[in-house]
């Protein structure tokens, strides 16, 4: 007979509550009980069988998997809810058909592409640094930025003693009061665009994300999701190539 069991992190993820490191990190801190008795990291189970609670309200794996792209606004922050009572990206899906959760981060005064799902496994994928998914971003900085500037951003391996892979950088616009760029980064390190600026002296006042791999926001409208393509979607699962979506 074939062994029904999963690692608890696996069926927590495939429940859409949350990736498999996430899921990782709420077993350690004790928030998870399997059939009343707290979990451990390692422990399997069987989903037939066995009954899943976190902060003691039991998970089941009975969804829909949704996928979504939303043109995140300024002003936002990427979480479900906020203890501040600030504006949330969840307030922008509440229409969507289930509960879905970003995929990374988008901080608060950035805009752009930003993907949600209630898929755990796919959202891991996505950032996982090894699959090297780049994220590709429209920066706008203060003032005309030099080419010394600009060269020692594009050679950029370590922010912060993190070891990072150099970005792609591109002059879009130099003007006296502001330079646009186009940078590409293969990582997704907290605020990693504005620090990468800051440690060369330039400062970002506009940053929108356009890109994730070859998925692009195109002329979504600010505020708005789509549903991605099931092209888009076996592209980011690594099933299908940038070429289908082109």
């Amino acid at each position: 007979m074939k062994d029904q069991s999963l690692r608890l992190q696996k069926y927590i993820s495939e429940c859409g509550y949350a990736s498999r490191r996430k899921a990782e990190e709420l077993i350690a801190s004790g928030r998870v009980k399997v059939n009343g008795k707290i979990a451990s990291i390692g422990d399997k189970i069987n989903p037939k069988n066995d009954k899943v609670y976190i902060n003691g309200k039991r998970i089941v794996n009975e969804k829909k998997l949704v996928y979504i792209m939303l043109n995140k606004p300024r002003g936002f922050v990427t979480t479900m809810s906020d203890e501040l009572g600030r504006k949330c990206v969840a307030q922008l899906t509440e229409n969507c058909e289930t509960r879905v959760y970003p995929v990374g981060r988008l901080d608060r005064d950035s805009e752009g592409l930003l993907i949600m799902t209630n898929d755990g496994e796919f959202a891991n994928r996505i950032m996982h640094p090894s699959t090297h998914i780049s994220k590709t971003y429209r920066v706008t900085v203060r003032g005309k930025a030099t080419d010394d500037q600009i060269d020692r951003l594009a050679a950029l391996s370590l922010i912060d003693d993190e070891k990072i892979t150099p970005p792609d950088v591109r002059i879009l616009a130099r003007e006296d009061e502001r330079t646009v760029l186009q940078i590409v980064i293969y990582e997704g390190k907290n605020r990693q665009i504005r620090r990468m600026c800051d440690s060369v002296g330039l400062e970002v006042i506009r940053l929108k994300r356009t890109h994730i791999g070859k998925v692009k926001l195109g002329m979504l409208k600010t505020g708005d999701w789509r549903p991605l393509s099931e092209k888009e979607i076996k592209y980011l699962s690594g099933k299908g190539n940038s070429g289908d979506i082109l």
